[in-house]
């Protein structure tokens, strides 16, 4: 016999299967408690509605929010729910109970595993509820579209589905860095409320940061040393048709994405590398 057929066959994990069964189980707690799932699309369903209000009531006093008019304004709006929802229906459930497996030591469950720590991690629960909002950020996407009457480029949907895609990726990104610090924290609700206090500069348009000092930091920090206005803007405007300026910014928002990818796990394996069992 040789000495390839007697060495033991390497393990490879289905990560496909793991992600399903994640999925099964997810949609099976869902059904367990109904009237939660009820309640969430419910008040999601609201936020929706108060958001289109809010700026419909606005632009029934101007004309157009920068270059943006009530049309492309919503499509904006459409693109940075879309990414938001997926956010929240993926992977921010994960990231949240990250530091609870920490506190409680069932982390070193999770590292005896024969598959990447931070796949599984980030891929056991799915908050479906939340994909109600993809539904509804959908359908103003669309009624964006209608409304203007630009023919829609089949290349600009590649792109858009594309820079979609790099958004919900800068969004992990910075979520799984911040989940990272919950290794010497302990609880880190802190941090994922600065979370939300940085990513709230997303859900307006980069061209409104302009005019006094402060607002062109703001606009050129969060555009280039962390491209949180780029990853809504870019995709929405390349989708509507509207000018890019400059035009390589599209480029900037993948490529610095691809880079804050390495760096998150980066963070994540250097602080998984630190963590101390519940045994130790």
């Amino acid at each position: 016999m040789s000495s390839a057929e007697s060495s033991p066959e390497r393990f490879r994990p289905d990560y496909l299967g793991v992600w399903l069964r994640c999925a099964k189980n997810s949609v099976v707690r869902e059904l367990s408690f109904r009237s939660n799932f009820l309640i969430t699309v419910i008040t999601r369903g609201f936020w929706f509605a108060a958001q289109l209000v809010l700026f419909e009531i606005i632009y029934r006093n101007v004309d157009s929010i920068a270059d943006w008019n009530r049309a492309e304004y919503f499509g904006f709006m459409a693109t940075g729910m879309l990414i938001n929802a997926i956010i929240e229906s993926l992977f921010m459930p994960n990231c949240a109970n990250f530091s609870e497996l920490i506190r409680t030591g069932n982390l070193d469950f999770v590292l005896l595993k024969p598959i990447d720590t931070q796949f599984l991690i980030s891929v056991e629960k799915l908050n479906l509820a939340m994909m109600n909002q993809v539904l509804l950020a959908g359908a103003l996407l669309a009624y964006s579209i209608s409304t203007l009457g630009r023919p829609v480029i089949a290349v600009n949907v590649l792109m858009y589905l594309l820079l979609i895609a790099t958004g919900v990726l800068f969004f992990y990104c910075l979520m799984i860095i911040l989940a990272s610090t919950s290794v010497w924290f302990g609880r880190n609700q802190g941090l994922y409320d600065f979370w939300f206090y940085v990513t709230v500069f997303a859900r307006y348009p980069q061209q409104i940061y302009t005019g006094d000092a402060v607002a062109e930091a703001l606009r050129v920090m969060f555009s280039y040393a962390l491209p949180i206005l780029l990853v809504v803007t870019v995709p929405a405007r390349i989708l509507l048709s509207m000018t890019l300026e400059p035009s390589w910014l599209a480029v900037w928002s993948v490529v610095s994405t691809i880079i804050f990818f390495f760096v998150s796990r980066r963070v994540f394996l250097w602080s998984i590398g630190r963590y101390r069992s519940a045994s130790s």
